[in-house]
């Protein structure tokens, strides 16, 4: 698995395992696949606390192992560019956790955002991803579209230039959300509809229904019934991940060991 969530031929066999995890929302295995490493190298430490952070958002439950991971990727940071990143994490679980009203850390996930901007270099592989969680930030929590559009536009064009294209999937579908809101339907249903395809060739089940779902929103019936219902079957499927599409969507089946 490279940074965008592909699994290219010349990937190393431990990320292509545990990008299939993650895709399938085994989030807690795809961890303990980098355990080992975790404890001394900082880019296996941050994706560890990467994978448990995703897990937080996607079914609110696993704070505390998010937590102490993310401790030791900030422990074992050496540079500058390790510190931004960790910096960048500690923000994005902040933000997941006052999202999802698990606890309000509104002011830490700015504090952190902003400490990882001042210690990533410019062109830092990690820069579009920070821009895209500060667009999150500017969203969701401040209240403030034109700043995230900014933002999510930072992180579209370097995800763009560095072919990341888990995170183009993200840049779309929120700049598309942003374009809903403003009742530019051409355009959130052009974003809807990329965030989704580029979701459904990466193999990245779990952020699948998400997609599904958002681009009904833009779409006339009976185009609007068919996702829904592919959605809830993907729902269903995964065990009921991601959990805030409940209202949605119908019960969720058995967890699968697939699933798990």
């Amino acid at each position: 698995m490279s940074g965008s969530g592909t699994t290219a031929d010349d990937d190393p066999p431990l990320q292509t395992a545990v990008w299939r995890l993650r895709s399938r929302a085994c989030w807690t295995d795809a961890a303990a696949l980098l355990e080992r490493h975790a404890s001394t190298d900082p880019a296996s430490a941050l994706q560890r606390t990467a994978l448990l952070t995703e897990r937080c958002l996607y079914t609110g439950q696993g704070w505390t192992d998010a937590e102490d991971a993310l401790r030791t990727a900030e422990a074992i940071a050496r540079s500058d560019d390790e510190r931004g990143s960790a910096a960048s994490e500690r923000g994005h679980l902040a933000y997941a956790s006052t999202l999802l009203a698990a606890r309000d850390r509104a002011d830490e996930a700015s504090v952190a955002l902003s400490r990882s901007a001042a210690l990533l270099a410019p062109a830092s592989p990690a820069r579009p991803l920070l821009d895209f969680r500060r667009g999150l930030i500017a969203q969701n929590i401040a209240e403030s579209p034109q700043s995230a559009r900014a933002a999510f536009r930072r992180a579209h064009a370097g995800a763009a230039t560095r072919g990341d294209e888990l995170l183009l999937s993200s840049t779309w579908r929120h700049l598309a959300a942003l374009a809903l809101r403003e009742g530019e339907l051409a355009e959130a249903r052009h974003g809807f509809a990329e965030s989704l395809r580029i979701r459904e060739e990466l193999g990245f089940l779990v952020g699948t229904a998400p997609a599904l779902i958002s681009l009904a929103e833009a779409v006339e019936e009976p185009e609007a019934v068919r996702l829904r219902a592919e959605a809830g079957r993907l729902f269903r499927l995964l065990g009921g991940v991601p959990t805030w599409l409940a209202p949605y969507l119908g019960p969720p089946a058995p967890r699968t060991a697939e699933a798990s």
